[in-house]
């Protein structure tokens, strides 16, 4: 099976000015562009150290610029935050600008405090996404815009630019949960997903039974895409051996782990999904971190044990220096990656 690799990023704020936190992740990009790898994901949060890009098609427009060959896209934009037609213009544009290179993820929104920073309430989103996201699929496909619904009344509005990729760009969910794969599959959405090899293998199968149950669905918003990819989230990071890895990685996951819970802490609670234990994270498969030999062992089991055909890897995160994620990328493109992917020519 050809496997591919990508990059999921939240930009997190680090000790240093906003505008070299952005050149040096634009560098990063670069040198997994040249890589390459396949996609640059880009989450979407408010209110949050968590996130220094809560406006992903702005830092995307850079990366099309910085960049040949990889794909971008948000994973995800949080819909219910968008007036759709201003999103339709974003895609349309960030499509044309990267040259077809766009990939576009999309949901509702996983935190109730940063959608109710913004006026959304959290139990409405779900109505409040899925019928955006019909007036997205639209406009992208139809060029107008004619709509009557609960949140959205359109009377054929105009698209006048368009995307590149015929009929859209291709769409991404996060997908975890049954209704969620169902919602995906309907769509013939490619999915991300977490936890455990042992739990991404059953996440991939029940998806590609889904899949053939709704092979024929009107609702298929990736007509083109032949072999959906089917992926899972991993925290990278790669030193010149095992010990120095964890030395550098355990606290940096510490910081990594604050940033994701702040605004559960500030309002009184703390989620139980997350983990500030680096050890305790990669024995449970959320984490890959070592040597290069180890980093090896630890993808091939991946994709052994989980039957998928993607990985998606974190290499800046926490207290990571720009130095650090950029040593552990080089290795993870010298001595990791070739094992799995053709480099492609320069």
């Amino acid at each position: 099976m050809e496997v591919a690799f990508g990059i999921f990023d939240h930009l997190e704020r680090r000790d240093v000015p906003l505008e070299q936190l952005y050149e040096e992740r634009l560098q990063l990009i670069e040198a997994a562009d040249r890589a390459g790898i396949f996609c640059y994901h880009l989450a979407e949060h408010h209110a949050t150290p968590l996130g220094m890009s809560p406006c992903p098609s702005v830092f995307l427009t850079a990366v099309t610029m910085r960049t040949r060959r990889i794909h971008l896209g948000p994973l995800v934009y949080l819909l219910p935050l968008y007036h759709p037609i201003r999103l339709v213009e974003e895609i349309c544009m960030l499509d044309q600008l990267s040259g077809g290179r766009l990939e576009v993820g999309v949901g509702r929104g996983i935190s109730p405090y940063e959608l109710a920073y913004l006026n959304v309430q959290f139990l409405e989103s779900r109505e409040i996404f899925e019928e955006s996201l019909k007036v997205i699929v639209q406009g992208l496909r139809e060029g107008k815009i004619s709509h009557r619904g609960e949140r959205y009344r359109f009377a054929g509005v105009p698209i006048e630019v368009g995307t590149k990729q015929k009929p859209n760009p291709p769409f991404w969910y996060g997908a975890s949960t049954p209704e969620g794969l169902a919602f995906a599959a309907r769509h013939r959405m490619q999915i991300v997903t977490g936890g455990p090899n042992a739990i991404v293998k059953g996440t991939a199968r029940a998806y590609r039974d889904l899949l053939e149950t709704f092979r024929d669905h009107p609702d298929n918003l990736n007509p083109h895409v032949k072999e959906p990819k089917i992926g899972a989230v991993r925290h990278f990071f790669a030193a010149d051996s095992d010990k120095e890895a964890e030395q550098v990685a355990i606290p940096a996951y510490r910081v990594y782990y604050n940033n994701i819970v702040k605004l559960w802490r500030d309002f009184g609670t703390v989620p139980t999904l997350f983990t500030d234990d680096l050890l305790r994270a990669r024995s449970a498969d959320a984490a890959i971190v070592g040597s290069p030999k180890s980093a090896r062992e630890k993808i091939a089991a991946y994709f052994e044990e989980s039957g998928t055909n993607y990985l998606v890897l974190s290499f800046a995160w926490g207290g990571l220096s720009y130095e650090q994620s950029r040593h552990s990328l080089d290795l993870f493109v010298s001595e990791v990656l070739p094992q799995f992917v053709k480099r492609p020519n320069a």
